[in-house]
């Protein structure tokens, strides 16, 4: 599977409380151009949209050493998902045939790889960004 490579730097600091309010701060700029949804487009999906709301959800059901670790590549993550044109993994999802996986592979400055997860419903088409999360 081939990388995608991160021309943005992933966040900084070692706790929760340093890296969350980067973060959300980066969710919120997103946030403020639509009355809606918040969503960002993406290349390889032809510039549909990709809506951002159900990642913090997800996190939220994470311990807080998982939450930092996931954080930390919040902006790499939107990178890839805007400009990426490499083909993800895809499959079908085992809890819900309703609905596809797609997990896209990418490699920070610093050859740190890392994995973005997007949810595609079948009916519907509409794509939503689901997980972030380093190979280790």
């Amino acid at each position: 599977m081939n990388c995608y490579k991160i021309k943005v730097d992933k966040l900084n600091g070692s706790s929760y409380q340093e890296i969350y309010p980067k973060a959300k701060g980066i969710f919120l700029r997103i946030k403020k151009r639509t009355k809606r949804k918040p969503y960002v487009r993406s290349l390889y999906f032809r510039k549909n949209k990709i809506f951002l709301d159900y990642f913090w959800q997800h996190l939220h059901q994470k311990n807080w050493r998982d939450r930092v670790r996931r954080l930390k590549f919040y902006p790499c993550a939107l990178d890839l998902i805007r400009y990426s044109k490499i083909d993800p993994e895809s499959k079908d999802n085992p809890n819900n045939f309703k609905e596809i996986i797609h997990r896209f592979k990418g490699i920070t400055k610093n050859k740190e790889i890392f994995f973005v997860q997007i949810k595609e419903d079948k009916r519907t088409n509409k794509k939503y960004f689901i997980s972030i999360f380093p190979e280790k």
